[in-house]
């Protein structure tokens, strides 16, 4: 029978290192991609009913629990959302500078879990870090010691490496010293000559080719890399404020996911986290980070998503050289906040969690009770992304065998770093061949 007319089956029960538990269809029509889904089956958890009749000083709190990766999107999108709502904008000064901080260290834990612990194996020929360290453990000490860097940043600000418990409305509950501060600069220093190492580790790895070409929307801020706020651009010529956020993106339901599919009105797809902003906002990059891009011979917009590795340890390098320039320039507060009085509103708040645009809408009342939520996490942004890329890289690959197509579709899902929930276990793949 031809390879053209045979039918096959691919199938993979579950899939570690990816957050989230769901499944992967590929039907194939002869050598034609006729079907592609991402199933997402995890049951949904309905923070924002559970955020309805709360009092928006606890918003930051409940929402930090949505993902023990990425909690701190999910609080300064909180806090700007609900500052937004009563009109209060903490711009500049030492609180945005402990705000930028805290989020230099969520992306450094966050982004050096993903190149090392979960992405890396794909490029090395190994299942796990655990396998992989057995021969590279060189490596994985690598990624631990930027790792322990980050948390111990998030610690430090936030009272905590997991869901931190210092962060509120109108600032924190308490602001750090210089000399606290001043005792991690060493480590932080330490990290920033990783993630240099990193650049050029991970710009040696064996990439498969493959071309996608989305719309790519990130923040975008005068004078800065896109990190806790800004407008949203992109490069199909979006230039919005985060409260019209509704008015350009619509989300969907469709009957293989439990999570809601984004998209451009009138437009479709597009790609939100590193790569959209990486494409959008090189030019934003510090000038080591930004040197080190260059190096590695990345291009102004790089095409090739099995690349997103290299641009995830570039952002490395922006976090740790931008923390250490916040510190050095830190003057402690006179206050840890400033006073944020309730009024019946409705806020709006949009930052830049390590997979991409986090985006937070509350209406509340009078006394501050919250009547209405929405928030709007990067993977439901990036799903049907996600699911064009996958089609490429089958089309491209199709002449693979059996299990070596198979990985290269769980590679392809992994270059996005999809956080389907706070789980370890991810997809089931199945492959159909007519």
């Amino acid at each position: 029978m031809s390879g053209a007319s045979r039918t096959r089956v691919l199938r993979a029960d579950y899939l570690a290192r990816v957050e989230g538990e769901g499944a992967m269809y590929v039907r194939l029509e002869g050598r034609e991609v006729a079907e592609v889904k991402l199933r997402i089956y995890e049951p949904p958890r309905f923070f924002e009913a559970l955020l309805r009749g709360r009092a928006f000083t606890e918003a930051p709190d409940i929402t930090a629990r949505i993902c023990g990766i990425c909690p701190i999107a999910y609080q300064m999108s909180a806090v700007r959302a609900m500052e937004d709502a009563c009109g209060v904008h903490l711009d500049q000064g030492p609180l945005r500078d402990l705000r930028r901080l805290i989020y230099c260290g969520e992306w450094m834990e966050s982004h050096s879990l993903h190149v090392y612990m979960l992405h890396a194996p794909d490029f090395l020929g190994y299942s796990s870090a655990i396998e992989m360290a057995r021969e590279h453990r060189e490596v994985v000490e690598r990624g631990l010691r930027m790792k322990k860097a980050g948390n111990a940043l998030m610690a430090l600000v936030g009272g905590r490496e997991v869901h931190p418990i210092n962060v509120r409305v109108g600032g924190f509950y308490r602001a750090p010293t210089r000399r606290e501060l001043g005792a991690v600069t060493d480590q932080l220093q330490r990290a920033r000559e990783i993630a240099l190492d990193t650049v050029r580790w991970a710009a040696g790895l064996p990439f498969p080719q493959a071309v996608c070409e989305p719309e790519h929307v990130a923040l975008a801020e005068e004078g800065g890399y896109p990190i806790d706020r800004g407008r949203i651009i992109s490069d199909g010529g979006l230039d919005i404020a985060p409260a019209q956020f509704d008015e350009h993106i619509v989300e969907q339901h469709v009957e293989h996911s439990n999570a809601l599919q984004a998209r451009i009105r009138e437009r479709g797809i597009y790609l939100t986290g590193p790569l959209a902003r990486y494409a959008l906002c090189s030019s934003a990059l510090r000038p080591l980070a930004r040197d080190a891009a260059h190096d590695a011979g990345l291009p102004e917009v790089c095409s090739n998503p099995f690349q997103s590795i290299v641009v995830r340890s570039v952002e490395l390098v922006q976090a740790c050289d931008e923390a250490l320039a916040l510190i050095d320039s830190y003057e402690e507060p006179d206050a840890p906040a400033v006073e944020v009085t309730p009024r019946r509103a409705v806020g709006h708040g949009a930052t830049e969690a390590p997979r991409g645009l986090l985006y937070h809408r509350y209406e509340i009342d009078e006394d501050g009770t919250i009547l209405d939520a929405r928030i709007v996490p990067p993977t439901s942004q990036n799903q049907l992304a996600i699911e064009e890329d996958l089609r490429a890289v089958v089309a491209e690959h199709i002449d693979l065998p059996e299990e070596q197509l198979a990985l290269r579709c769980e590679q392809a899902i992994r270059n996005h770093d999809p956080c389907i929930s706070c789980a370890t276990h991810f997809l089931q793949l199945t492959v159909e061949r007519g």
